[in-house]
């Protein structure tokens, strides 16, 4: 392990296995780029990935998950690099990584374990910490019996850090109960959550739900999207890198369409080719937000050559949630960093564009709007002064756009609900 200002930085040797009979899904994302992702993956968990091998097999060890050969040579590769990790692309057994550990000397875990240091490491909020404990506890619940002693790490390194780490005299009990008792936090954050919710819902203030695959440049187009609101302040900047998972806790910022309405930006986890179910599970509470959302804003990075495959994996996931038939605009960023005229011209439901460079964002900006008032009326109100309990209900509901006091009643500019402007119908004046 090298040091850097007293951080360890662990040397990483990646391992995949490519399936090669008929067994493979027809949808299973390219090995080699699986392996590249992993290799970001691997980097954003503060790793330095010194070789990458590929076991072409065309079904999976029951012992050894790639084959004794393999694992010998895996042993050799570490030996000779210097290698202090081993990382395996896939999930693996706790009896596979004990057996797997006995051969080649060092640490080994698999992408699932890595995704959730990453987490652990990222994740800010209490809740994000409470939902990075509870699948760190259901992951490891299977596997305490198969690890053995491997399960009897301290803080040390990746796949061992986080909240829910603790000493591997950690038995099934104590996970049980631990896990209980942070199901019961997350309810208490749950209503908290809700309780909030409901007062943003009581504001009518729409809704737009950024969501996509990882390092899309979501939190980049949020940063952009809350320029334009009159209180924009850059301190309520959230943080864009470019690296996996930069950002984990949901965010929410105040924006503005042309028409001077509000709406409310929520920048969600982003997404992961063999995203841990568990983890998926975990973070639904949050993304119950993207169940409110009036409009859902898909970004895809449209520089990277499987954006078709990471597209459909963000889908999955809007599915799991059961808000993949809410209105959605496909937008496909970084277009800065493509040839002219390599891409599409913006049409239908879909538009290209550089967040980091304001490419086509009065583009976007233009849909949203659309978007957002499609289904609404904007009228004038004129309510005599007798029906000034309509006129409380308007303002509780809708950003009055403005009202003045005649002398028969009060007029109101809004822009209404399918439903109101039905009820209110009789009020609204012609123009």
């Amino acid at each position: 392990m090298q040091e850097n200002n007293d951080k360890v930085i662990e040397k990483a040797l990646l391992v995949g296995l490519n399936i090669t009979s008929t067994a493979r899904r027809i949808d299973d994302i390219d090995i080699n780029e699986s392996m590249d992702e992993l290799k970001e993956l691997a980097k954003a968990a503060g790793a330095e990935v010194v070789g990458s091998l590929i076991q072409n097999k065309q079904t999976r060890d029951a012992a050894l998950f790639i084959g004794k050969g393999k694992v010998d040579e895996i042993r050799a590769y570490c030996d000779s690099l210097e290698a202090t990790l081993v990382v395996f692309n896939d999930e693996l057994s706790g009896a596979q990584i004990r057996n797997i550990e006995e051969i080649v000397g060092v640490k080994v875990i698999d992408r699932t374990t890595l995704i959730l240091d990453i987490f652990a490491q990222r994740a800010l909020s209490r809740e994000g910490k409470l939902q990075v404990e509870l699948a760190q506890l259901k992951y490891r619940l299977p596997r305490l019996y198969g690890m053995g002693g491997a399960m009897s790490r301290t803080g040390a390194g990746i796949g061992t850090r986080g909240p829910g780490e603790q000493k591997l005299e950690v038995d099934k009990r104590h996970i049980l109960n631990k896990a209980a008792d942070i199901r019961r936090e997350l309810r208490d954050v749950k209503k908290n959550r809700e309780t909030q919710r409901t007062q943003r819902l009581k504001s009518n203030i729409p809704i737009v739900a950024l969501v996509g695959y990882t390092n899309a440049g979501k939190s980049t187009l949020l940063n952009e999207l809350i320029k334009t609101h009159k209180d924009y302040e850059q301190a309520k900047e959230v943080l864009a890198k470019d690296m996996l998972f930069a950002t984990l806790d949901v965010t929410l910022r105040k924006a503005l369409l042309p028409n001077k309405k509000e709406f409310l930006v929520v920048d969600t986890v982003g997404f992961v080719s063999k995203l841990p179910h568990d983890l998926v599970e975990a973070f639904k509470a949050t993304l119950e937000e993207v169940q409110y959302a009036d409009l859902i804003i898909h970004v895809i990075d449209a520089t990277n050559d499987s954006y078709e495959l990471q597209k459909n994996t963000t889908e999955k996931v809007l599915k799991e949630l059961k808000a993949d038939q809410k209105p959605t605009i496909l937008v496909y960023n970084k277009i800065d960093r493509l040839e002219l005229d390599i891409y599409p011209k913006n049409q239908g439901d879909a538009v290209y564009i550089s967040a980091k460079k304001g490419i086509n964002m009065d583009k976007l900006i233009h849909m949203i709007e659309e978007a957002l008032m499609e289904n609404t009326y904007s009228v004038t109100l004129s309510l005599p002064y007798e029906r000034g309990d309509i006129f409380s209900k308007v303002k509780d509901k809708y950003n009055v756009d403005n009202f003045e006091y005649g002398e028969s009643g009060i007029t109101v500019d809004v822009n209404l609900d399918e439903e109101d402007y039905n009820i209110y119908k009789e009020y609204i004046l012609d123009k």
